[in-house]
């Protein structure tokens, strides 16, 4: 019989050891005593696999507590008769050895375990011949951990968990529990206080929001490596990305105004992308969170996508749709926050186990999120599993890394006096860079195929560069600074330009020192930003001229290209996550004309090496003049290395034509030019240089030997190709 003590914490669900008193256990004279907890039931048999009956177990506690004695070395399941008559045979949990092996539950402790999600969470399986789910959870502090569920009326009596000391890990195999059902951990902190349930930390799947439960779902199996992907994303690969709101991206209005489904955008966005000349998407955090109007970057189930497209696997089908097409895939991923919601990772077990404790650590003021705590082996493992997990299970090509700048530095955002040095007595956060570093090395060494990109808005310096040399291992890193200037250059009036052409040139003293990609992002277009067409300077026409025209700067600069949706037809309204792009716009000429316009810079990327193979040495680039702030001109020109024909790029931002205009160029013969902003075809005034080919001259011109002379377009950039 077991002990009065047992018994009141067992019914009152606070036993932190239910698998000593519950399940079987030697007795006395070659017996196994057994024990059940099953509230609402009003007898108890232990019967055989095949229902022959091996004992009856005697009530105990009116709250379901039933006891007895069975042959030893007994198979057994429970007959169970309900208090409404019907009966059910269960398979007894607590007759189940334990479901985390020992290597695996060291290597968690010690954070080195780069696959958690295989062990921890909720999966499906079969034991000892018997189909269920084993689940697992991180909880060191907690008292007692229950499973609650739509199988076990949510009750945490029912089925409380097996603590493993030594990592720290309750777990627990439960019998007919499979795909589909949903569930939460409900715990006790080591004070006894019963917390809020809490969803699954390593859940793969979560339901639709507004509700919170986990949902048990398959592994995905992981894919292999693959070469093909290794070769586009590369760094001398052709990179454009084209930045998507999967929510907002397009809806169906007919339907509700719903968002559309996996496989419906696999249908849709992916053929768009492809035709548009893109060569990678970048999603917008797909991982699972409860606000909508965080856009995703405030998750709370970094290892499941949202169910606001639907099951799991749809994403992967989306990824290999995108892959078939000629579509990178790379996924935002947010490790420097997450929100305080009660059923998320918050004082998960009581004490503070993800976040900091200290607030001047653990709490983002800018966005009311709480900060990991990158000191602590287990969270750097949650992470860590994280990111690979993307790249793995789905297919990612790879990770655009949220907010990397808040992570580096102990003081972002925060004013004297709330913030901790580090203990060197700096401000860099020593334990989030060396995060930083293993995910990257990590990425490196399991999926060499995939790429990280930082989004760093600061000073920082070899974000771009192999850890073994001194870097944090990214392979590019967002160019904040090119864009903050050259749009602050774009939306002067073109008399003031001739005081700040250095906006436009600047981005060149620093452009070879990271790997950089060009950003125009979601970032540019909202909270009271407008949109980018709105940001042009001068009236209708010229808007949109100047939009052609830097638009051809950015593709014809070095760097990597990124571009919002919307942006590729000039949306005009500023970006909305709660409704679909304005795709009329499409229908009108000017409008259509910068989506072709777009399209066809893709297309010429893609096709001259010289734009885009040596992106980041200065062996790439050639200015020809920087210094004609008069004229409002830049020319340069762009080199792709030995047997690759250089490209020349001339920018105007001007609104007057430039008749007669000398340009040095570092070759003689034909310069043929291969794309107009102000072409006619884009909606532009189809001015340009007579045939659309200069032959160079023995005129000496910017230092140079030969020189062309250009007719070129006002508010146009314009690029030309040497033909020998």
């Amino acid at each position: 019989m077991l002990s009065p003590d047992d018994v009141s914490r067992l019914c009152s669900g606070r036993h932190g050891d239910p698998f000593a008193v519950l399940g079987p256990h030697a007795a006395a004279d070659g017996k196994m005593s057994l024990a059940a907890f099953l509230p609402g039931a009003s007898a108890v048999r232990a019967v055989t696999p095949a229902g022959r009956r091996i004992a009856a177990l005697k009530p105990t506690h009116p709250a379901g507590l039933f006891e007895g004695l069975m042959a030893r070395a007994k198979r057994y399941r429970l007959a169970v008769t309900w208090a409404d008559g019907s009966e059910q045979v269960l398979d007894d949990p607590y007759r189940f050895p334990p479901v985390l092996g020992e290597l695996d539950a060291w290597l968690w402790a010690e954070g080195s375990h780069l696959r958690p999600q295989d062990v921890l969470g909720a999966a499906t399986c079969t034991l000892d011949g018997v189909e269920g789910t084993r689940f697992a959870v991180w909880a060191p502090n907690a008292s007692r951990v229950s499973v609650v569920g739509d199988f076990n009326l949510w009750d945490g009596r029912r089925h409380p968990m097996r603590l493993r000391r030594e990592c720290g890990v309750w777990e627990i195999f439960l019998p007919g529990v499979g795909l589909g059902h949903r569930y939460k951990f409900e715990l006790l902190a080591a004070d006894g206080r019963l917390l809020p349930q809490k969803a699954d930390p390593f859940a793969r799947q979560a339901e639709l929001r507004p509700a919170t439960a986990s949902v048990v779902a398959e592994m995905l199996p992981a894919l292999p490596h693959s070469p093909a992907r290794q070769a586009a994303n590369a760094l001398d690969a052709p990179i454009s990305i084209y930045e998507v709101h999967l929510g907002s991206w397009r809806r169906r209005p007919e339907q509700g105004d719903r968002w559309l489904n996996w496989d419906e955008l696999a249908e849709q966005l992916v053929p768009y992308a492809a035709g548009m000349g893109f060569t990678h998407l970048e999603l917008m955090p797909v991982s699972e969170h409860p606000f909508d109007g965080s856009w995703g970057y405030q998750t709370l189930s970094p290892y499941a996508p949202t169910a606001r497209f639907g099951e799991p696997a749809g994403l992967r089908r989306f990824i290999e749709a995108a892959h078939a097409a000629g579509l990178g895939v790379l996924l935002d991923w947010v490790p420097a926050h997450f929100p305080s919601d009660a059923h998320g990772l918050a004082e998960f077990d009581g004490t503070h186990l993800y976040e900091y404790a200290d607030r001047r650590e653990g709490f983002h003021t800018d966005w009311n999120t709480l900060i990991y705590n990158f000191g602590r082996t287990e969270v750097r493992n949650y992470l860590v599993g994280s990111a690979l997990h993307w790249l793995e299970r789905f297919g990612a090509d790879g990770l655009r890394v949220d907010a990397v700048a808040s992570m580096l530095y102990r003081d972002y955002s925060r004013k004297a006096g709330e913030w901790i040095p580090n203990v060197h007595g700096g401000r860099e956060n020593l334990e989030a860079i060396a995060l930083i570093k293993r995910v990257n090395e990590v990425v490196g060494s399991e999926r060499p195929e995939a790429v990280t990109l930082a989004e760093e808005s600061t000073a920082f310096p070899a974000v771009s560069r192999p850890t073994f040399a001194g870097g944090l291992g990214f392979h590019f890193k967002w160019n904040m600074g090119w864009m903050h200037d050259t749009l602050t250059y774009m939306q002067r009036d073109p008399i003031h330009r001739v005081w700040h052409h250095g906006e436009m040139s600047f981005g060149l003293v620093y452009a070879f020192n990271e790997n950089f990609v060009l950003p125009i992002s979601h970032d540019e277009v909202v909270h009271g930003k407008g949109s980018l067409l709105a940001k042009m300077s001068g009236d209708r026409w010229q808007q949109f001229a100047n939009l052609r025209a830097y638009y051809g700067f950015m593709w014809g600069h070095p760097g990597k290209k990124l571009l919002f949706m919307g942006c590729e037809f000039a949306q005009e309204a500023e970006w909305n996550h709660e409704r679909s792009l304005d795709w009329h716009l499409t229908e009108r000429p000017e409008h259509a004309g910068i989506q072709r316009l777009v399209q066809d810079l893709n297309a010429l990327y893609k096709a001259s090496p010289a734009l885009y193979r040596q992106d980041f040495g200065p062996e790439g680039f050639e200015w020809i003049d920087h210094q004609d702030a008069g004229r409002s001109v830049l020319s340069f020109v762009r080199h792709g290395g030995e047997g690759v024909p250089p490209v020349l790029v001339v920018c105007n931002f001007a609104p007057v034509v430039h008749h007669g205009f000398r340009l040095g160029v570092p070759l003689d013969g034909l310069w043929r030019e291969r794309l107009n902003t102000d072409s006619a075809f884009y909606g532009g005034s189809n001015v340009g240089t007579p045939l659309g080919a200069a032959h160079s001259e023995a005129v000496a011109s910017h230092h140079r030997a030969q020189s062309i002379v250009l007719t070129l377009p006002p508010l146009a950039t314009v690029f030309f190709e040497w033909a020998g």
